[in-house]
């Protein structure tokens, strides 16, 4: 198994906001991930130049609720197929949600000050299910072998 480099110095959307350090850990456990950067400067975890976590920029296609303020804290997690989308936004446990802006896009959306929501073992499911979306089967398939 690859390891990945030292993180560099990226800080999460909001530039006072550190790039989550359990969200950085199961990434960077994952072969051949790097940090980087996508949709202009949003910190993204790759594998391979593909992103599968992304620090989104706050937008007005993502208001909270509570406050009709844009989101500040979110991330987007790919997933494999819309079902598997569907399956963690339906799910009451789990704080993952979307937006219209998503429809039609495999991927869901948590906030950062709610990853603590989610037990660490599933957490590491999912970001793990993500990296395999984009991988290359011969590498997805190697990790899954040998684990």
């Amino acid at each position: 198994m690859t390891m990945s480099p030292p993180a560099p110095e990226l800080t999460g959307p909001d530039p006072d906001r550190a790039l989550d350090p359990v969200v950085d850990e199961i990434c960077r456990s994952l072969p051949e991930v790097e940090l980087g950067t996508s949709w202009g400067d949003r910190p993204t975890y790759k594998v391979r130049g593909k992103g599968f976590v992304l620090y989104r920029a706050p937008g007005r296609t993502a208001i909270d609720p509570a406050t009709g303020q844009p989101y500040d804290d979110l991330l987007v997690i790919t997933t494999a197929t819309e079902a598997d989308k569907q399956a963690l936004v339906r799910d009451e446990r789990l704080p993952f949600f979307t937006i219209d802006h998503f429809r039609g896009y495999s991927a869901v959306l948590v906030q950062q000050s709610r990853l603590g929501e989610i037990e660490r073992e599933e957490l590491t499911e999912i970001i793990t299910d993500a990296w395999a979306a984009k991988a290359p089967a011969s590498l997805s398939k190697k990790f899954f072998a040998d684990e």
